[in-house]
């Protein structure tokens, strides 16, 4: 199954927020292409690290200090 990740949307948006480091949380069917993501995504010039723990969801964003910006794939949006 191919999925569309929006490589060019998330890499537009490092670009504009400036993020210097960039954290990427996979759903599970995702992670065996964690490498390849956080390669493309590396082509912006932001330090890309692998959110490797459980994802439960959308809901479920690491509490972890020190990133500019957070990318979840393989999730619904979350809506307030």
């Amino acid at each position: 199954m191919e999925y569309d990740l929006e490589l060019e949307r998330v890499k537009s948006e490092i670009e504009k927020s400036k993020a210097k480091k960039v954290l990427i949380q996979l759903a599970d069917g995702l992670k065996p292409r964690a490498t390849e993501i956080a390669k493309e995504l590396e082509s912006t010039g932001a330090e890309i690290c692998i959110w490797g723990a459980s994802c439960f969801g959308a809901c479920d964003l690491p509490d972890i200090k020190g990133f500019d910006l957070l990318v979840h794939f393989g999730h619904s949006a979350w809506k307030n």
